[in-house]
């Protein structure tokens, strides 16, 4: 599945699951973008990407804020040119039972989850279109389709980018741009670090495969999306989760 020739933005690619994308996709022979609020922890990605050979380059990025958005991916497009393959990874959470949920965390969550994955679109679609070639990937959550307690604002955020999935997909397809998402299970990352071993176990005990995934696991998803094996796929939402939800 070779990238070579293109060029890759990841959003949250500082650490976890975007990390790994990023690695994966480099890997492959894309040029990266990689984005993130820490600049330290980009750099050392950049640094490792190019000493493995690969081309890339650090841009810091709070996705919650729409001008920096802007700014970020058309100082992208002059340096490497194009944006051929986005990766609307960036995410955060802000646990609690609805009742006491704060305005300011669902604004926060849906802006950041959500929104920032619309904009990111939109700004990067311009450089897709021109071309008549893109790949747009959007990583979603197994709480996008089930639900979870205490998180209905991820979950809200998580279901969202699985309708925006959809409705992009359809309405670029013609330009021979797709648009797919990935949704991971239970990933072992920082956020799900601070966990408690019981939760943990508990949620081992709903994993068919026995095991919970790695960031890797849902890298080598999203590089065979951006990839032109993935040519005939669009809209579609492909589940990371170990067997936590089938069908």
């Amino acid at each position: 599945m070779s990238l070579s020739g293109r060029v890759a933005l990841v959003t949250g690619a500082s650490q976890g699951i975007g990390r790994a994308c990023a690695l994966k996709l480099a890997a492959s022979g894309a040029t990266l973008v990689v984005a993130a609020r820490s600049q330290e922890k980009l750099n050392e990605l950049v640094t490792e990407i190019t000493a493995n050979g690969g081309k890339a380059g650090a841009f810091a990025l709070d996705v919650a804020q729409e001008e920096q958005i802007k700014a970020v991916i058309k100082a992208a497009i002059a340096q490497f040119g194009k944006i051929d393959i986005l990766v609307n990874n960036a995410g955060i959470t802000r646990d609690q039972l609805v009742m006491r949920m704060k305005r300011a965390d669902w604004d926060a969550v849906l802006n950041t989850n959500l929104t920032s994955a619309y904009l990111c679109i939109q700004q990067a679609l311009g450089a897709m279109v021109r071309q008549r070639w893109g790949r747009i990937i959007n990583i979603t959550s197994v709480f996008g389709q089930t639900g979870q307690a205490g998180q209905a604002n991820y979950a809200a955020s998580k279901a969202g980018l699985i309708g925006l999935t959809m409705a992009v997909a359809r309405e670029v397809a013609s330009r021979n741009i797709t648009c797919n998402a990935v949704a991971p299970g239970f990933i072992e990352t920082a956020m799900t670090a601070g966990l408690g071993d019981d939760f943990k176990q508990n949620a081992l005990k709903m994993i068919p495969l026995g095991r919970i995934g790695t960031p890797e696991d849902v890298a080598n998803a999203v590089a065979f999306f951006a990839s032109d094996e993935a040519a005939y796929i669009t809209g579609h939402v492909l589940n990371v989760n170990g067997g936590m939800l089938m069908g």
